[in-house]
């Protein structure tokens, strides 16, 4: 019997894997284009174009002195009409006398025709002239007028005043004993109307707190009191030393009859003093830049450019005063001795 044979182990099978399939590679994808940047810039606000205005021609100024027979009055006023024209030589300045002179301000307001004026009065203070004669004048003629001011009370005529003073021989600097026996008349034309007195005394006030020593006005003409009366109520009060300041604006037979009867030296009037063109170009400048008002005389005290006629309420001034100006001192019976100073 055959031994059975011992079966040789075969040599075990590695089981196959099957193949790992291939991943078809990735598609070539087109480059990609890169851009530059585009630089940013900054918008600026452009400003609106605006529309430039026509540059208009500013109103004619027209001085109106009163007038005088004295041929120096004409000549003084020509003269402070060239210091005006020098300080604007582009504004047209010209004259118009209430009378007595020539141009005369109707003849001079017709050759304006219908174009636009500022009538700057060469007076001092409000009266007749200023209610009355002027405004008549304008309204008969065609021009477009507005009426400033009248030139006092002003500080600028108190400086004119103080200098005119001291070329006659006024003292720059007094002594304490000089102070007490000196005083100053000022020296006015004169009005019926009350507010040219109120005028007038408060360019005396001005005068007196510069120089430092009793002003008393005085009137050439209807209105008192008169020259010789200021004088002795002056010497009465102790003040022997007297001196006349003529408050006109051009030499004329007032000023001449003021100047003779001082007791110790006298002014001579405004005339060009370089503070006067100044004040009127002021007037002019402040007439032209408020709202226009009628030139046609009014009814009663005949208020005109920078007074124009409103309904009385706490915050309007009384008559006499403009806005803003303290009430004047109720007028004393020595007007000298109610100066606020030691007398």
């Amino acid at each position: 019997m055959t031994p059975a044979t011992t079966p040789t182990p075969s040599t075990a099978r590695t089981p196959q894997t099957a193949p790992t399939p291939q991943t078809a590679p990735p598609a070539p994808t087109a480059p990609t284009r890169v851009t530059a940047p585009t630089p940013r810039t900054t918008q600026i606000a452009q400003p609106a174009r605006t529309t430039q205005p026509a540059r208009t021609t500013p109103p004619a100024l027209v001085l109106v002195p009163h007038g005088s027979r004295d041929p120096r009055a004409l000549t003084t006023i020509q003269a402070l009409a060239a210091r005006v024209r020098a300080l604007r030589p582009a504004l047209a300045v010209h004259l118009g006398h209430i009378e007595l002179n020539a141009p005369l301000l109707p003849d001079t307001l017709a050759r304006l025709g219908d174009a636009e004026a500022v009538l700057v009065p060469l007076l001092l203070s409000r009266g007749h002239h200023i209610k009355r004669d002027i405004p008549e004048m304008a309204a008969a003629s065609p021009a477009r007028t507005t009426i400033a001011a009248p030139l006092g009370p002003h500080p600028f005529l108190a400086q004119a005043l103080h200098t005119r003073l001291t070329e006659a021989g006024w003292p720059t600097r007094m002594t304490d004993q000089d102070r007490r026996t000196s005083a100053v008349v000022l020296a006015a034309a004169g009005s019926r109307d009350p507010e040219a007195a109120l005028d007038t005394a408060h360019t005396a006030r001005l005068l007196a707190t510069r120089l430092g020593v009793p002003v008393l006005p005085a009137y050439a003409s209807a209105a008192h009191p008169t020259l010789p009366e200021a004088i002795d109520t002056l010497r009465r009060a102790g003040r022997p030393r007297i001196a006349v300041a003529s408050y006109f604006t051009a030499p004329g037979l007032f000023a001449t009859q003021c100047a003779a009867q001082a007791p110790w030296l006298a002014s001579h009037p405004l005339g060009p003093h370089p503070a006067l063109p100044h004040l009127l170009l002021t007037r002019y400048k402040n007439a032209h830049q408020k709202p226009r008002a009628p030139t046609a005389p009014l009814q009663g005290r005949g208020e005109l450019r920078e007074q124009p006629p409103t309904t009385r309420t706490r915050d309007t001034p009384a008559p006499g005063r403009r806005m803003g100006e303290s009430p004047p001192p109720p007028p004393p019976h020595i007007p000298v001795l109610s100066m606020p100073w030691k007398a």
